[in-house]
């Protein structure tokens, strides 16, 4: 037991001068990381393709296809979805988009009149916050076109992305051809029970992965399917496009609905004053249909997450790393927390029998 614990110690105190000398050795480390931040982004990419796409290489492969023509059926598939996507949605993306940036002027322009009647029928506001408000209301026009100067330039950052996009098919075709070559490589160079154990720890890291990815992806994807119904059903304008928005912004767990639907009541504000209660309403359906049928069927129960650890995590993350943070700290959390549990599982197993351990 005291040999176990002294072990135990020794490995973290290594751990611990190993960051040390890689932190003193940044010259020779930073080259390295900026090859890892070159190819994370099509290598991310590949990987969310991979867990998308596995199942029908599988599939497949049952109705006697080899790998290689199962991987090429995978591909017409990716490139017909993303033919229909730019033939038929791009195009009415652009154009209510376009639509929508032409119309912020007006929406400023309204949006001051309403603040300068509601101040000129006001008697009891003090002098300071009418100060205020006259600050905000001078200057609103500075702060929309910064919002959408930002924007634009995230959508440079994104279009310059779009060009390490060429790199995916290259990145998911070998994953999917050689991907399950990986864990008897790695194994290859343990004793029996040591590889069976390597192995079992990562069929589960393999299946938090894939319950994560797939199932956030999915619910994502229904989410904008039924706010895209819903603000056709109560005309709200742009629909497609604040559907697809909040589609995209929903992957984020948790607080990702209530960010999604902040444009929509923006913009149904400015169509109607009573827009916002309906396009909230559209949301609550849409999220209890989503939290009741939808999530319980396709994630279920496979993160074994509580609710106020996935807020502690997306606030924390999102505070550190951003939007990135935000995406990527719930799938770290749940395979660091699936590494923790079998590692203390093979603890417990290695005090009824050493040969189980892994040191």
């Amino acid at each position: 037991m005291q040999k176990r614990w002294f072990q135990t110690l020794i490995v973290l105190i290594l751990v611990f001068l190993l960051i040390l000398l890689m932190s003193a050795a940044d010259f020779i480390f930073d080259p390295l990381f900026k090859y890892v931040g070159a190819v994370a982004f099509p290598f991310i990419g590949a990987g969310v393709l991979f867990y998308l796409t596995r199942p029908l290489m599988h599939l497949l492969e049952k109705l006697k296809l080899n790998r290689i023509m199962a991987i090429l059926v995978v591909f017409i598939v990716l490139i017909f979805a993303l033919y229909i996507v730019g033939r038929y949605i791009v195009p009415i993306l652009e154009n209510q988009f376009a639509n929508l940036i032409n119309n912020i002027p007006t929406m400023v322009s309204t949006a001051q009149d309403i603040i300068a009647y509601w101040q000129a029928n006001q008697n009891v506001i003090p002098a300071e916050v009418n100060e205020t408000i006259d600050r905000l209301t001078s200057n609103l026009q500075t702060y929309i076109e910064s919002v959408m100067s930002f924007i634009f330039g995230f959508i440079g950052e994104f279009i310059s992305l779009l060009f390490m996009l060429v790199l995916i098919p290259f990145f998911l075709f070998f994953m999917l051809k050689d991907g399950e070559k990986l864990v008897p490589f790695m194994t290859q160079f343990f004793e029996n029970k040591k590889a069976a154990n390597i192995r079992s720890l990562m069929s589960k890291i393999d299946d938090t992965l894939t319950s994560y990815i797939q199932g956030q992806l999915i619910v994502s994807f229904c989410i904008g399917i039924l706010l895209y119904i819903g603000y056709l059903l109560i005309g709200l304008n742009y629909a497609l496009t604040l559907a697809i928005f909040g589609m995209i912004i929903c992957v984020i767990p948790f607080i990702g609905p209530y960010l999604a639907v902040t444009p929509a009541m923006v913009v149904g504000l400015f169509q109607d004053p009573l827009m916002p209660v309906w396009v909230a309403i559209v949301m609550i359906v849409a999220q209890q249909i989503e939290g009741n049928l939808v999530s319980p069927n396709v994630m279920g129960k496979a993160l074994h997450l509580h609710p106020l650890t996935v807020i502690t995590l997306v606030l924390a993350a999102g505070s550190i790393a951003g939007l990135l943070g935000m995406l990527f700290a719930i799938p770290i959390y749940a395979v660091i927390k699936t590494i923790i549990s079998h590692l203390y599982e093979t603890y417990q197993d290695a005090q009824k029998d050493e040969n189980d351990a892994l040191i």
